[in-house]
């Protein structure tokens, strides 16, 4: 089990843990709509670093979207082995023909 696997049990674990004591749980009972809000703001301040060109500010940006990318999953009751398998079923398929297939 990696790192991400690890970090996508955790983060299940804590789904109906106490909001008093788990940051994961308080993000995730006020709602799938906040815990997307909150993917955004991470996503954006990755993209900032990237532009920055700051690696050590980088990796720690993009080490909080795929954590807040899980908890947004969990909020709406995706797996990280379910998005794994569309990867998988992407796998070796042009980036251009898969877009080109769900923009059809």
């Amino acid at each position: 089990m990696n790192a991400l696997e690890r970090l996508a049990e955790t983060i299940a674990g804590r789904a109906d843990a106490d909001p008093e004591g788990s940051w994961t749980a308080r993000l995730l009972a006020r709602g799938p709509e906040k815990c997307a809000e909150k993917f955004g703001e991470e996503a954006v301040e990755a993209v900032i670093e990237a532009v920055r060109g700051d690696r050590a500010r980088l990796t720690a940006e993009a080490a909080d979207v795929l954590y807040h990318l899980l908890v947004m999953l969990q909020a709406r009751g995706v797996t990280l082995t379910e998005v794994l398998a569309e990867l998988d079923r992407r796998e070796g398929t042009s980036g251009i023909e898969e877009k080109a297939r769900r923009d059809g």
